[in-house]
């Protein structure tokens, strides 16, 4: 990206961004997204935060701000006839795996300690030490412009917190609308998880039931 043309991503835009990184990662077998699927994984409970109530037009509408910005949009390889979303943060930014990695932590849960981002992205990336995480954020930090932004440490906290400046300078950043639900419990995060997967399976099943019913006609 250009430093003549800074990003600035709404919460929502945020949250499908990161929502796609972290899917493309985790599941790639259920990458590119539809709608539905992308929907589900704004708004899953575990790994997020703040949890949000996206809806369908929602996340539209934040898919064509992502796709001003050349950073998300329609899968261009996607076959069949489910429309799917995909990133293209490689091609904007050509980060690491690394650099992916704590990017897409920071996009979905917000400032974040190294400490914190270590174990957080731990599916996406291995850090061995703290070390590696300071290493990987100082590189985004020394971005034209500069990607990330260390915060000034907070009373009783031994780490400062480090958060993405793609929706700005981070006193600017307004939260996604979120639920005013109590943090959910492992067994409900894991059930969220599970109906998220339950729907991509559907999907994916009601796809190759379009094919054999193609092919025998």
């Amino acid at each position: 990206m250009s430093s003549d043309s800074p990003i600035r991503l709404t919460a929502a835009e945020a949250r499908v961004l990161g929502a796609l990184i972290e899917k493309e990662i985790t599941t790639p077998e259920y990458y590119p997204l539809s709608l539905n699927a992308l929907v589900n994984a704004c708004n899953q409970r575990s790994n997020r935060e703040p949890v949000t109530n996206l809806d369908e037009d929602d996340v539209r509408q934040a898919l064509r701000g992502l796709e001003e910005d050349r950073l998300a949009g329609r899968a261009r390889s996607a076959d069949g006839r489910v429309t799917k979303y995909e990133h293209w943060l490689g091609e904007a930014f050509n980060f690491s795996r690394a650099e992916t990695a704590l990017m897409c932590v920071l996009l979905l849960r917000g400032p974040q300690t190294p400490g914190e981002l270590r174990g957080r992205t731990e599916r996406m990336h291995r850090f061995d030490e703290i070390s590696d995480v300071l290493a990987g954020l100082q590189k985004l930090m020394e971005r034209e412009p500069p990607l990330v932004a260390m915060l000034p440490r907070q009373p009783g906290m031994k780490e400062s917190r480090y958060a993405h400046l793609l929706s700005g300078p981070v006193e600017s950043i307004v939260a996604p609308q979120a639920e005013a639900v109590p943090q959910a419990s492992a067994c409900e995060e894991r059930v969220a998880q599970l109906e998220a997967t339950v729907a991509e399976l559907r999907e994916e099943m009601a796809r190759l039931r379009q094919k054999i019913e193609s092919l025998l006609a």
